[in-house]
């Protein structure tokens, strides 16, 4: 038997809706207002064919350059053999969502800039770059009351 290699082959559960998410769509989903340079999530929405994006965009994160009524359009580099492309692709705001990916960043902004201006205000200095996790404190563990204990499995037992 051949395989189908059609437009929508392969995505059986990428475009499946979530557990609980069937049925008609949220209309928070239409009343969110998008503007040029928003960041997005493309996913698409199985729920709505029209304006669908293709599979192989279906997870990626671009940036809005227009805006229509229904829809939007996002640029996305899409990786083809060794370079990145940019791709300008249109998709209904259904099947995208505001990316979450800098919230970390924006959060990180506003809590150096607090703490740059209590330095200013106390006249001491302060170091705002991302330190990486260090190794835990080493520690000894005493065998005088910690006796070892041998730890077997429970037999298992057939009595009817």
């Amino acid at each position: 038997m051949g395989h189908a290699a059609g437009l929508r082959a392969g995505t059986r559960y990428a475009f499946s809706r979530n557990f609980r998410e069937k049925g008609s769509i949220r209309l928070s989903t239409y009343l969110q207002q998008y503007k040029v340079g928003d960041i997005v999530d493309i996913k698409a929405n199985g729920a709505v064919q029209k304006g669908m994006p293709h599979k192989v965009y279906h997870g990626k994160t671009g940036v809005i350059f227009n805006v229509t009524k229904t829809a939007v359009g996002v640029i996305i580099y899409k990786k083809v053999r060794h370079r990145y492309i940019e791709k300008r692709i249109n998709v209904r705001i259904e099947h995208i969502t505001r990316s979450r990916s800098r919230e970390d960043f924006l959060k990180r902004v506003k809590q150096n800039a607090e703490l740059k201006k209590q330095a200013k205000a106390n006249g001491t200095t302060v170091t705002v770059k991302r330190q990486a996790a260090l190794p835990r404190d080493a520690r000894t563990v005493s065998m005088k009351d910690n006796r070892p204990e041998t730890v077997t499995p429970i037999p298992y037992e057939t009595t009817i």
